[in-house]
């Protein structure tokens, strides 16, 4: 009588254990599907937060071509009308730089060389050469100080702890949502 109740108490006691390893793993998977969705998340603020930019200059550059529109429509009518015939003064293009801008060219100005180059290796998913990483940041716009700006992207991505370094002057960003900028 005694044995079985030691059995049973066993068996209790096997059960109990088998529900707290169970329910462990499931906390676990559940942290981990947690802090993927986050990290998900922050990119897709992120992606969100450009794309408003974006578009705010987008409706920018509309109204302004839109009104640069309706004065060269005034001024034709204008000077038809004139018995005259003075031609137009023709109506100033959108700056150089807000066309850049609209059309991604602008993408990493005001950043730093660390900064656009995380932004590019996240984006791309997969490791890159320093010399890709260069003509892709002049492509959005940065400015590379330095004689060569392939040492000079290289040097600051191996200072850098938000980079590993996978091969000779090959990089890619680090995935661990802990790392932090230098």
């Amino acid at each position: 009588m005694i044995e079985s109740k030691h059995a049973c108490i066993g068996r209790r006691m096997e059960e109990l254990t088998d529900i707290i390893v169970g329910l462990e793993q499931r906390i676990s998977a559940y942290k981990n599907r947690l802090q993927e969705l986050e990290k998900k998340r922050r990119r897709l603020d992120d992606e969100i937060a450009t794309i408003k930019k974006y578009l705010e200059l987008a409706g920018t550059l509309y109204r302004v071509e839109a009104d640069k529109a309706k004065l060269a429509s005034l001024s034709t009518q204008l000077i038809s009308d004139d018995p005259k015939g003075v031609r137009p003064v023709p109506v100033t293009d959108v700056t150089e730089q807000s066309r850049e801008i609209l059309l991604g060219r602008s993408k990493y100005v005001g950043k730093s060389v660390p900064e656009a180059a995380y932004e590019v290796l996240r984006e791309s998913n997969r490791a890159m050469h320093a010399k890709e990483l260069v003509q892709r940041l002049i492509e959005g716009g940065l400015h590379i100080k330095g004689k060569t700006p392939l040492t000079s992207v290289a040097t600051s991505l191996k200072r850098d702890k938000r980079f590993k370094k996978v091969g000779p002057n090959t990089f890619e960003a680090q995935t661990d949502m802990f790392v932090q900028a230098v």
